[in-house]
């Protein structure tokens, strides 16, 4: 008879347990699904384009955010990592894929700017060796593929990782366009992600909510010439935090 669950890290684990094999999609044994997924470049996925968001362009043109440290979370291909690093900022970028990083750290080269690239789990406790804080945390398309008891996991990497005074953007699929639309509960009923979860912009302000709103409006459909990546089925949100509130370091304390 196992009885082991002492600690929050213990119950994740455990919840995971019920998402095998699909767990390996956001855990650090994802890596095989991921790399299989990123195997063909000439795949017809929209998002392995080399353009970046339409909404990350916005934010840097209107000036609501700035060069600065960055991470970019699930960066895939690179192709926004790219994008900050070539406008200034310093960036560090993590996928779980060998398959995707490789493939970002070559568009890095071809375009010629620098980016950390790290292969691994950005939730994990030693954080894949990532540093901070950070002046932007950007994610285009993490944040919908984590089952409901992991947006635990990804709120504490917000708490340790964002600058008092930075910015958090997301990406995401909208309710009504695309993903699962079941309440949290029903997942774990029947385990599964069933494509990844969709969300309201109620049920994203309300899961944000220690973070003040900036702006949250459906991405623009952007037509295949375009410079930049859109598609009407995705929210995109930028949230800041309050500059008057300090990071969590690794031992639980609140730095100023």
């Amino acid at each position: 008879m196992d009885r082991n669950i002492r600690t929050v890290d213990d119950v994740l684990r455990l919840l995971d347990g019920l998402f095998a094999p699909e767990a390996d999609r956001w855990t650090s044994g994802g890596a095989p699904w991921w790399d299989r997924f990123y195997a063909d470049r000439s795949k017809p996925v929209p998002f392995f384009v080399a353009k970046p968001d339409e909404s990350l362009v916005s934010y840097v043109d209107r000036a609501l955010i700035t060069a600065g440290r960055a991470l970019d979370l699930g960066c895939g291909p690179g192709r926004n990592a790219l994008h900050l690093a070539s406008l200034g900022f310093e960036v560090d970028a993590v996928d779980l894929s060998p398959a995707a990083v490789a493939w970002a750290e070559d568009r890095a080269r071809e375009a010629g700017v620098d980016v950390r690239f790290h292969c691994g789990d950005a939730f994990a406790p030693t954080g894949s060796g990532l540093g901070g804080p950070y002046d932007l945390i950007y994610d285009s398309g993490c944040f919908h593929h984590l089952p409901p008891h992991r947006r635990v996991s990804y709120l504490a990497l917000l708490d340790r990782a964002l600058a008092p005074g930075g910015h958090f953007a997301l990406t995401c699929f909208a309710a009504g366009a695309m993903g699962s639309e079941l309440p949290d509960a029903d997942f774990y009923r029947r385990p599964g992600l069933h494509g990844g979860l969709a969300y309201t912009p109620d049920s994203l302000r309300r899961i944000f909510s220690d973070l003040t709103e900036v702006e949250l409006r459906r991405m623009r459909d952007e037509p295949p010439e375009s410079p930049s990546f859109g598609e009407p089925f995705l929210w995109t949100a930028l949230f800041r935090r309050d500059a008057g509130r300090g990071i969590e370091s690794a031992d639980g304390h609140v730095l100023p």
